[in-house]
């Protein structure tokens, strides 16, 4: 997702009478999102009574990444936190939501919510080779040693790379799945060349993946992870496992088990209490 709010934008103040900035209050079940906030922010409110601040800017601490295990069904909204600190420059948002699939024994067991960030919870492995800078941010999984405190479930990594022009990176899997996203600039893997905000589904042959970068600095985020051997079938805003388990997500969703919908523009009082009925 891509996004960007000005304050001075008089035609802003009408869209949002009819465009909510952001995903205003809607039902999960099944999977975990997992929501990485390049810039701007999110705030968070659910049905559970949770409301959480997160993303890129100073004042979220630090905490950039959210993983929302939706397990047996709840719902939330998402809004920009589109706060500017210069009320002539737009509030830039920028972030990446995956969705990721977990285990059928996980799937009806209560939602569950981490906020991570910073060294101790994402940390970032940097390497310099003759002057060729690398950083990786390990948003999952474990790289060069240096493992996330991410609540995976399943066999998986998420890794954002940045890379110098010129520089060679890789990265030791033995995963089924390699898929890599470019962000900015492109990328060579065996005479290959992905450009920018292109996707590469990768094969699973070999343990070492070797990427070396243009001629310009590069961004990637790269997803790898094992197959979880289960059925899957997904409709909307539910993954389970079967057709039938998906007509009872939706069925249970119209009899309010997963929380009632409310107003994004409810104040945090209303909500809270309309989350307590």
């Amino acid at each position: 997702h891509r996004h960007s709010f000005a304050e001075f934008d008089l035609l802003r103040f009408f869209q949002k009478t009819f465009f909510p900035e952001g995903f205003p209050a809607h039902p999960h079940r099944g999977f975990t999102t997992v929501t990485y906030i390049l810039k701007g922010g999110f705030l968070h409110r659910d049905s559970l009574g949770i409301k959480q601040s997160y993303g890129a800017e100073t004042r979220h601490k630090g905490k950039h990444t959210q993983w929302l295990k939706t397990g047996g069904g709840m719902l939330h909204e998402e809004m920009f936190d589109s706060v500017s600190e210069n009320f002539f420059k737009p509030a830039d948002q920028e972030l990446y939501q995956l969705w990721v699939n977990i285990p059928s024994k996980e799937k009806l067991k209560p939602p569950k919510i981490d906020l991570l960030g910073g060294e101790d919870e994402t940390p970032c492995v940097r390497t310099n080779i003759s002057g060729k800078i690398t950083e990786t941010i390990v948003i999952a999984g474990t790289y060069k040693g240096k493992s996330s405190a991410a609540p995976i479930e399943s066999d998986l990594a998420i890794l954002h790379v940045k890379l110098d022009p010129k520089t060679r990176w890789n990265y030791d899997t033995r995963h089924e799945t390699v898929i890599i996203y470019v962000r900015r600039g492109s990328i060579q893997i065996e005479g290959t060349i992905v450009p920018t905000h292109h996707t590469a589904y990768l094969s699973s042959e070999g343990s070492t993946l070797d990427i070396i970068s243009e001629d310009e600095d590069t961004d990637f985020l790269l997803l790898s992870g094992e197959p979880l051997g289960e059925p899957v079938s997904a409709q909307g805003s539910m993954v389970m496992n079967s057709e039938a388990e998906i007509n009872v997500a939706y069925d249970d969703y119209q009899r309010g088990q997963m929380g009632m919908p409310w107003s994004e523009q409810l104040t945090d009082e209303e909500w809270l209490e309309h989350a307590k009925k």
